[in-house]
């Protein structure tokens, strides 16, 4: 069967398998104190040019946006998101569940915009509603849109403006950061965002995030946070040799570009058959408009996610590729539409 279901089915690239296996019986220091973590956290700071942030690595993106947030809020502070964004639709309420309200705004292109995050402040003028704090955006978006370095910058005065946070969710920022049309470099994220992190459950690791804490206000006793939800893993070690694997010559950001350009290979085929998208997303996510009885027939052949209904006759669907994908899958799957 085709997979196009998500970017994780896949378990991880092979040099991090072979690097995994090469120092498996090197007995390590737990909990992230160890070299290769130590390391990792160094090749982030270069790589992303952020000499004095602290690097934390958790297990999954709902665990890190969880922790961080959690961390960054006081209790009766509230998130500001897009309506799409995923701490707000996939994350079956961990952050409310942290005692922290979700405020959400239209976007239609899943990004939030300066004017939305004013006009959500504006409506919590008081001590008798939540307060907005922290504005979360995501790199790629839910809906495979990227944001521009002029949308974040403008995003960040804003911010500034009004005395918010900016975290961005990088769960694909290798999809995102090198996607067609965006001109976001590395070094524009600790420039412009409080907090990110950089997805490796997405992009070729087995499993794995890493936190990028900018903001100093937000570094004192972060690691009590990060055991206090479950989040410190007794073998650590295995979270920085897969991140010293990904950055070892910019492999994160080739991966990415792979993934990028088997989806545009999808989009082109399909814009050929005269299919529907649903959105224009330069990223690994393809939404595809399918008639219904197609869909039926497709789920025969080829694992993806029936997004969201579209008229009676039509749903969309997404096709989500990876560093894994090769060409003759995307080949098949146009042949089988």
């Amino acid at each position: 069967m085709l997979n196009f279901r998500n970017d994780y089915s896949e378990g991880a690239h092979p040099s991090i398998l072979a690097a995994m296996q090469e120092n498996n019986l090197i007995p390590e220091i737990g909990y992230g104190k160890d070299d290769h973590c130590k390391h990792a956290a160094d090749m982030i700071r270069e790589r992303f040019s952020c000499p004095g942030a602290d690097v934390h690595f958790l297990v999954g993106g709902t665990q890190t946006n969880m922790t961080f947030i959690a961390s960054a809020l006081r209790p009766f502070e509230a998130v500001i998101c897009a309506g799409t964004g995923h701490v707000n639709t996939h994350e079956t309420g961990a952050i409310e569940g942290t005692g922290h309200k979700v405020l959400t705004v239209p976007a239609e292109d899943g990004k939030v915009t300066p004017e939305a995050v004013r006009l959500v402040v504006r409506d919590h003028p008081d001590e008798h509603m939540v307060r907005p704090r922290l504005v979360y955006v995501s790199q790629s978006t839910e809906v495979g849109t990227v944001y521009t370095r002029a949308e974040l910058t403008a995003l960040r005065a804003a911010c500034d403006d009004l005395g918010l946070l900016l975290y961005l969710d990088g769960a694909r920022l290798a999809s995102g950061l090198t996607a067609p049309g965006c001109d976001l470099l590395p070094a524009d994220l600790p420039r412009l965002c409080d907090a990110f992190y950089i997805g490796g459950t997405k992009n070729g690791a087995l499993f794995g995030e890493a936190l990028v804490l900018v903001n100093d206000a937000l570094k004192p006793h972060f690691r009590y946070m990060i055991k206090n939800r479950g989040g410190m893993l007794a073998k650590g070690w295995l979270l920085g040799m897969q991140f010293e694997g990904l950055l070892l010559g910019d492999l994160y950001f080739t991966l990415g570009r792979h993934a990028n350009a088997m989806a545009q290979r999808l989009t082109q085929g399909l814009r050929a058959k005269e299919i529907e998208l649903a959105y224009d997303s330069p990223s690994n996510q393809v939404f595809a408009v399918l008639n219904k009885d197609k869909i039926f027939d497709l789920t025969v052949d080829v694992a993806f996610e029936e997004f969201a209904r579209w008229d009676e006759t039509h749903d969309v669907v997404r096709f989500v590729t990876s560093w894994a994908t090769k060409p003759e899958d995307i080949d098949a799957l146009l042949k089988l539409l």
